[in-house]
């Protein structure tokens, strides 16, 4: 079956040898205009037509590999009508707040774009604040009431969900998991054999299915033609498990971290998780609060995961990646 979502990195694991590799992660929705990102580092891969699909960002924390492509992603969204929604840690609408104030704004009028912005914080439970930054008003911040969300969800939607948690990294870090809520996918053969159209009514149906609907719920198609839900289901609709991707960076290994990566990886189908030492630099890896490449693969196991995808390496490693991945590899299939 397609999946909702196509996830990449966007950075090389070495795309600047003096450097970690910057974070991103770009995930991009099959069938719509529309993509989210984890991580807001060198977002320079990504062509504008990509950058402009984005409707929120997940930022783990503010160093400045994570947060350095705030700046390009604003300047190519001023002039969109489509609001940016982003979320970080305790502390975040502060930060960018103060990153907006750092521009002069005397140019943006009533007859500007309204392009508004939005920055809430996960507290480790749930967002327990949200602001508000619209072009229109230079910027001001004005402080929203946060939204209704169940614990550990920063984002909830017909089709999917974003859980978090917060990590150590010396400093609050968050690790993020997509999951979408059920899979279900149109059958066309399916359509054609009830003599059905494609259309927006499919929307309705799978929302249906998703609420758990019973089958003799009509689905209105247009205003002389309705179907029962269970008719759809039976020839036209096609339901799976929802895929689930787990984006993990910046981590100590400890037991409390250890306990809540396995939590928020636990299924996934995909893992992305750093990897920026090798094992033989352990004790280099907890004094930077990073991940081994034995830890990494270690934690994916224990979470079960389907598969895994390092990244963030440590530029002492270069010439060293295929250690780095074979490291891994090994301690996730044991």
């Amino acid at each position: 079956m397609t999946r909702l979502v196509q996830a990449r990195l966007v950075n090389d694991p070495f795309s600047d040898p003096a450097l970690f590799s910057d974070p991103a992660l770009f995930v991009d929705f099959h069938f719509a205009r529309r993509a989210l990102l984890f991580d807001l580092g060198d977002l320079s891969p990504l062509s504008a037509r990509e950058l402009l699909r984005v409707s929120h960002v997940f930022v783990s924390h503010t160093h400045m590999d994570h947060f350095a492509g705030f700046d390009r992603l604003l300047r190519l969204s001023l002039h969109r009508l489509a609001p940016l929604h982003l979320v970080g840690p305790v502390g975040f609408v502060n930060q960018v707040e103060h990153k907006l104030r750092g521009y002069n704004w005397n140019l943006l009028d009533a007859a500007s774009f309204d392009f508004v912005l939005t920055a809430a914080e996960f507290d480790g439970d749930r967002v327990g604040r949200l602001g508000e930054f619209r072009a229109r008003q230079a910027f001001r911040r004005r402080e929203l009431p946060p939204p209704p969300l169940a614990s550990r969800s920063v984002l909830e939607e017909d089709e999917f969900q974003i859980e978090s948690v917060v990590l150590d990294h010396g400093t609050p870090c968050l690790a993020f998991a997509f999951q979408e809520k059920l899979r279900i996918n149109v059958w066309r053969e399916g359509l054609d054999l009830l003599r059905l159209p494609v259309g927006a009514w499919l929307n309705e149906a799978k929302r249906a299915v998703r609420r758990g609907e019973p089958d003799d719920s009509r689905i209105r198609i247009r205003d002389d033609l309705s179907v029962p839900l269970g008719l759809l289901k039976q020839h036209a609709l096609r339901t799976a498990s929802g895929h689930r991707l787990a984006y993990v960076v910046d981590a100590a290994f400890h037991e409390s971290n250890v306990a809540k990566i396995t939590e928020v990886a636990r299924g996934a189908d995909q893992l992305f998780i750093e990897t920026a030492f090798l094992q033989e630099d352990a004790e280099l890896a907890a004094k930077r609060h990073h991940l081994t490449a034995a830890q990494a693969g270690a934690l994916a196991r224990r979470a079960g995961v389907s598969s895994v995808i390092p990244f963030h390496f440590s530029p002492r490693y270069t010439h060293r990646e295929n250690e780095l991945r074979r490291e891994l590899e090994l301690a996730w299939r044991g």
